[in-house]
C-alpha cells in the first residue's frame, strides 16, 4: 500500500529556491492541453466556515498559492495563457467580456449587456464602466485591439479558433462602451466567444506583458520572475469591488508532494490540483482544507470511427456496454469522480440527463461483435502517464474487455506528444477533457470540420444540426437541437465516457470564501478577489 502520510517539508538544500517568497520550478509542467480551457461573484466557502467574527469576510493580509509551473518561459500575456498557473495569474491581473458559470453557461463580465439582431449574425455589447490599473477606463477600442491582436494569423494565441465566427474587420465601436460584432454566419451561443478561453481585454496597443501588465483585473502588478513568483497587489477600483486581500503571491512548485508539504508546513496557503490519495489522508482532518470541484475533468476512450473495427457501430455499442464505469471510476480515480454516461458535460447546460445511465452488459456485447463479425477481437489502447488515471484506467479496461472475448493490448505513449499523436494515428486511447460548454465540445470536437475531431465524427447530418441549433433563437428550441444530437452520439458516437473526476485543491485553515461548486475553468475556480485569511 502506498505511504500517504505527511512527509518532512523540504529544506532550501533538498528543494532549490524554496525561500520566502516561494518556490523555483523544477523542469517541465502541467498544461491545460486536455484539460481545455475556460460570472457572477463566488460565494460559496472555504472548507470551513468560522470566518473571523460572525463569519464576515476580513481585509489585508497576503495568500500564497501553489501551481505547478512552465519554468523559465512563463508568460504574464494573457492571450498566451496555457498552463493552469497562466491562467490563475491572468484572471487575477486581467478580465473578459464574459466567463462561465458553474452550468458552463457564458455570465457577463466587461460586457453588462449583449443583443443579436434576429438573425443572429449581428450582436450588440455594451460595457460596463470599468477602469484598468492605471485609471484609464475599458472602452470598445480595447476590446477590438485585443480581439484583432488574438486573431494575429502570425500568432498562435489561445483564443483564436474560439474567435473564428467574428468577421473582425467589419466589426466596430458604435460608442466609448459598445460595440456591433459581425458574424460570419448566425451564433446563437455568441456569448461563449466572449467567455472564451484566453479571450482577455488589454489596453489599446498594449506590448510587454512581463515587464508592466496593466489589466482591469481585481489585482495590479507588482512583480514577477518567472518559474519562480508572481506578487500583485489589490485593485481597488476594481468594479466589481476591491478583493479583501492586500496581495496574492502565485509560487511553482511541479511535484504535488513539494505543494503539499508547504502547505502543511505553512509556507503556503492555497495549494492547487491534488490527487485523490492525498484527499483521503488529509480530509475531515484539522490540519489543511480539501475542496473538491466535482464533474472538472471528463474522462473517456476515444474510439476513431473512420477506420476498423470501429467503423462499424456495432463495434462501438458493443463497448460501450464492456465498460464498468463504477469499476473505472473507483479503480482510475481512486473514487474521486462519479460515472460518464457516454455524454460530454454532466450537469452543463443543455445537457441531456434523460438518458438511461449505460451499465455493463456483456452478453450483448458478445451479440454485437458477432452481428459485426469481430467475436476475436484485438485491439491496441493507446495510453500515457500524461494524465492522472489514464494508465489505471487503460489495464482495468483491457480486463474488463477480456471478459467479452475482446484482447486489448494496452501501448505507453510518450507524455511529450501524446495529444498531437493520439489526434490521428490508432483506433483507441483515452483520453480527458476540462470543463468547456457543450456547444464549444461539438464545434471543437464534433463537427467535420473540427480541428481536434479526435474520434474522426463526420456526419453532414449532424453538422445540420448543428447549424440549426446556432440558427435557433428559442433557446427552448435550441435545446431541443442539443438533446437531438446528444441521444445520437449516446447511440453511436466515437466517445466512450466513463467518469467525470474531481479537482481537488488543499487550503490552510486561514483560508475562507474558496468556492466549492464550480468545476474548474470556470470563473470562480482559481479565483482569488473573493478570497480572504480569517
Amino acid at each position: 500500500m502506498r505511504d500517504t502520510s505527511p512527509r518532512p517539508l523540504p529544506s532550501p538544500h533538498r528543494f532549490p529556491g524554496l525561500r520566502r517568497r516561494g518556490f523555483l520550478a523544477a523542469t517541465g509542467a502541467v498544461s491545460l492541453g486536455a484539460l481545455a480551457l475556460t460570472g457572477c461573484g463566488g460565494t460559496g466557502t472555504g472548507p470551513t466556515d468560522d470566518a473571523g467574527e460572525g463569519g464576515s469576510p476580513k481585509k489585508g493580509g497576503r495568500l500564497r498559492a501553489a501551481f505547478a509551473g512552465g519554468g523559465a518561459g512563463e508568460t504574464l500575456d494573457p492571450h498566451m495563457a496555457n498552463l493552469f498557473v497562466d491562467v490563475a495569474r491572468a484572471k487575477a491581473l486581467f478580465d473578459k467580456l464574459a466567463d462561465y458559470g458553474a452550468d458552463l453557461s457564458a455570465r457577463p463580465r466587461l460586457a453588462e449587456r449583449w443583443e443579436p439582431n434576429r438573425t443572429l449574425d449581428r450582436w450588440r455589447v455594451t460595457l460596463r464602466r470599468a477602469v484598468f490599473h492605471d485609471g484609464r477606463p475599458v472602452t470598445a477600442k480595447d476590446v477590438l485591439y485585443s480581439y484583432r491582436r488574438i486573431a494575429d494569423p502570425k500568432r498562435a494565441f489561445r483564443a483564436k479558433a474560439s474567435l473564428e465566427p467574428v468577421d473582425l474587420d467589419a466589426s466596430r465601436a458604435t460608442g466609448e462602451r459598445s460595440l456591433e460584432f459581425v458574424l460570419k454566419r448566425p451564433t446563437a451561443e455568441f456569448p461563449n466567444v466572449l467567455a472564451a478561453f484566453g479571450a482577455y481585454i488589454v489596453p489599446e496597443g498594449a506590448t510587454g506583458f512581463d515587464r508592466k501588465p496593466v489589466g482591469s483585473g481585481p489585482f495590479r502588478f507588482r512583480s514577477f520572475t518567472p518559474g519562480r513568483s508572481a506578487v500583485f497587489a489589490r485593485h481597488d477600483a476594481y468594479w466589481e469591488g476591491a478583493p479583501h486581500l492586500d496581495e496574492i503571491e502565485f509560487v511553482v512548485a511541479n511535484e504535488e508532494s513539494a505543494r503539499v508539504n508547504a502547505l502543511l508546513g505553512g509556507q503556503i496557503e492555497y495549494a492547487h490540483e491534488l490527487n485523490p490519495a492525498t484527499a483521503r489522508a488529509h480530509e475531515g482532518g484539522d490540519r489543511i482544507g480539501i475542496v473538491r470541484l466535482r464533474g472538472s475533468a471528463m474522462q473517456a476512450f476515444c474510439m476513431k470511427t473512420d477506420r476498423p473495427p470501429f467503423d462499424d457501430e456495432r463495434v462501438r455499442r458493443a463497448f460501450f456496454l464492456i465498460a464498468d464505469r463504477e469499476e473505472l471510476v473507483d479503480g482510475a480515480l481512486s473514487g474521486a469522480g462519479e460515472v460518464g454516461n457516454d455524454l460530454f458535460g454532466k450537469g452543463y447546460e443543455y445537457y441531456a440527463d434523460g438518458l438511461p445511465q449505460r451499465a455493463p452488459d456483456l452478453d450483448e456485447a458478445r451479440a454485437l461483435l458477432k452481428q459485426a463479425g469481430a467475436e476475436n477481437l484485438k485491439v491496441t489502447l493507446d495510453t500515457s502517464a500524461v494524465a492522472a488515471g489514464f494508465t489505471e484506467a487503460a489495464s482495468i479496461f483491457r480486463d474488463q474487455a477480456a471478459k467479452a472475448g475482446v484482447t486489448v493490448e494496452v501501448r505507453m505513449g510518450s507524455k511529450d506528444s501524446y495529444w498531437s499523436d493520439v489526434l490521428d494515428r490508432g483506433t483507441l486511447c483515452c483520453y480527458r477533457s476540462g470543463a468547456m460548454p457543450i456547444e464549444a465540445h461539438i464545434s471543437q470536437r464534433l463537427l467535420t470540420d473540427s480541428t481536434t475531431n479526435a474520434t474522426r465524427w463526420r456526419h453532414e447530418d449532424f453538422d445540420a444540426l448543428y447549424r440549426q441549433a446556432q440558427s435557433t433563437r428559442d433557446r427552448t428550441g435550441r435545446a431541443a437541437v442539443y438533446e437531438r444530437m446528444q441521444r445520437r452520439l449516446y447511440a453511436e458516437g466515437g466517445f466512450l465516457i466513463w467518469g467525470f473526476a474531481d479537482w481537488i485543491i488543499g487550503t490552510a485553515r486561514t483560508v475562507k470564501g474558496v468556492e466549492t461548486e464550480a468545476p474548474a475553468n470556470t470563473l470562480d475556480w482559481a479565483r482569488f478577489d473573493t478570497v480572504w485569511l480569517a
